[in-house]
């Protein structure tokens, strides 16, 4: 007796191969319960996916984009911190100097205050 799987009488695959529809169980074809069904649920989950993380990938593209333009604003904005802060440095030393010229030009005018009257009353 022949099986519902098969390709007809006397076959060396009797019992092997693939389902013809006539004889196909009930509901293995067709249907909403049907294994094509099945499968094609979980090819449209799949590419459903698939686009999610295409628009992720397409995302972040956007986001590294965005990120790239921060970094150069920030480059610039180091670039320019670097220079204001040399600059602030060459003032600073120019001012220190200058007191430190005058602290030394007030010593020397007081030595010479206490000094000259002394050394003029010795003599």
């Amino acid at each position: 007796m022949e099986s519902g799987y098969g390709y007809g009488g006397g076959s060396a695959d009797k019992g092997f191969g693939t389902p013809r529809r006539d004889e196909a169980p009930q509901g293995s074809y067709g249907g909403p319960h049907s294994k094509g069904h099945e499968v094609q649920q979980e090819i449209d989950k799949v590419v459903g996916i698939m686009n999610e993380n295409v628009q992720m990938v397409m995302g972040r593209g956007e986001n590294l984009k965005d990120l790239e333009g921060r970094t150069g604003q920030m480059n610039d904005g180091a670039a320019q911190f670097r220079r204001n802060a040399a600059d602030v440095r060459k003032t600073m030393w120019w001012r220190n100097m200058r007191l430190r010229l005058i602290v030394a030009g007030v010593v020397v005018l007081l030595v010479i205050v206490i000094v000259v009257p002394i050394v003029v009353n010795k003599k």
